[in-house]
């Protein structure tokens, strides 16, 4: 071939690549801020609210037609991996901070005081790796303060203190603020809150939910072993799931103030999904689904399971997971997400009351009640939504609702991450 077309072959070749490689405005909006996110378009749908274990035709005047902006969510239930990862943050932020690291703190231009986390990992996932614990005898010693003293310790094997691993937050009241807007004796420290949570998930649920069941192996392993990275994350309560969105919001915006400003994403901090987020993304913008996948069944034409969960008294094991399974087994639904239905139960942002569906809007509709330590704990009920691997098929319906405590943590009950879309309707 004559090099003059040799060169006009290239040519067309990267303009080609030029042209469909590039990454359009709309296209950069459905990849979203986050690796594993999907974008879930705004749309209309019917909101249904029916309790677990009440018939349909029971509640069907809490149906009503409402109004979804666009968000983004993840594609699957955070994982044990994903939250190890959050543990060993605050664990390493503890020993930096408390423990006679204080090399790996930097001040700021203002004053203020942060981790250098370039410096305490460097080319290593951990600061506690076995080489640095050796070349450091700080570092050691930091390893150290984590563990029981040795009188507790079993079978010679060191066990964590996982009360010390407490993350500490402030977040702003905003809708406490803007009720008490035309308050003068308010200031806004009054509506700033401080919150201390004990991020170490509660791996005692496995017999503490069923204590007639030999569920010993799930306690020691479940959140441990490496062999279930990529199985949803349980023990785990909404004030925990809170907990990880702030660290995980912080995380991404150092993440993002490393980058070139005109490469930086800003996006809206990242929360859990309300009862009505939920359920129009498990529905995949396909009307009124009785499930995620459609149909009325919880099988496909071959019989098949299409989700996890106990198919009658006693089965646990047709779908090949006794327990939970990882977090891609079955098909997603048409956004692209997993487990909308079974395998756990998920947290909301919501708060539950049996009446919330008289007074909610219709647009982004929501009821959020941030309680306090010392409220009643019918005040501290939360929305859980999507069946688990305990439940049977009926409790998978899309429009099935169900509370739990905000301070309770379950084997069945995990939760995802949403990120409110910016400039998107």
């Amino acid at each position: 071939m004559d090099n003059k077309y040799k060169w006009i072959s290239v040519l067309g070749l990267l303009v080609i690549i030029a042209i469909y490689g590039a990454v359009t405005p709309q296209e950069a909006l459905r990849r979203g801020p986050y690796k594993g996110m999907v974008y879930i378009p705004g749309g209309t749908f019917n909101l249904s609210t029916t309790p677990q274990g009440i018939s349909m035709m029971d509640f069907n005047q809490n149906s009503r037609q409402v109004t979804i902006t666009p968000f983004y969510m993840d594609q699957t239930p955070i994982t044990n991996e994903q939250y190890r990862e959050f543990v060993h943050w605050v664990r390493d932020s503890i020993a930096v901070k408390n423990h006679g690291l204080a090399d790996y703190l930097k001040t700021g231009p203002n004053g203020e005081e942060y981790i250098d986390w370039d410096q305490v990992y460097g080319r290593r996932s951990s600061l506690f790796s076995e080489r640095n614990r050796s070349d450091n005898p700080n570092i050691q010693s930091a390893w150290e303060q984590f563990f029981y003293p040795d009188n507790p310790n079993f079978y010679m094997k060191r066990e964590y203190n996982t009360h010390l691993f407490v993350y500490q937050y402030a977040w702003y009241d905003l809708r406490a603020a803007i009720a008490a807007r035309n308050d003068e004796t308010k200031t806004r420290e009054d509506f700033i809150r401080r919150t201390a949570v004990n991020v170490y998930p509660d791996t005692t649920v496995w017999v503490a939910d069923f204590s007639y069941a030999q569920n010993e192996p799930m306690v020691k392993a479940y959140f441990s072993h490496n062999s279930y990275n990529n199985y949803p994350v349980v023990g785990v309560n909404w004030n925990q799931a809170q907990a990880f969105n702030n660290w995980r919001t912080k995380k991404f915006e150092i993440e993002q103030a490393k980058k070139d400003e005109n490469e930086r994403i800003e996006i809206n901090p990242f929360d859990l999904a309300t009862e009505a987020e939920w359920q129009y993304a498990a529905n995949g913008n396909q009307g009124d689904l009785a499930y995620p996948w459609g149909g009325a069944s919880a099988r496909n034409g071959g019989g098949q399971l299409l989700a996890n969960f106990k198919p009658g008294r006693g089965n646990y094991i047709e779908d090949n997971y006794a327990y939970t399974s990882p977090v891609d087994s079955f098909f997603p639904n048409d956004f692209g997400l997993y487990d909308m239905a079974g395998n756990v139960s998920e947290w909301t942002s919501s708060s539950f009351d049996e009446s919330a569906s008289t007074f909610l809007h219709d647009l982004n509709p929501v009821y959020r009640y941030n309680s306090e330590e010392e409220d009643p704990a019918y005040l501290k009920r939360k929305v859980i939504k999507g069946g688990s691997w305990k439940d049977t098929q009926d409790f998978l319906r899309n429009e099935k609702s169900a509370y739990e405590y905000q301070d309770s943590a379950r084997s069945y009950i995990g939760f995802r991450s949403i990120s409110h879309a910016l400039g998107a309707n």
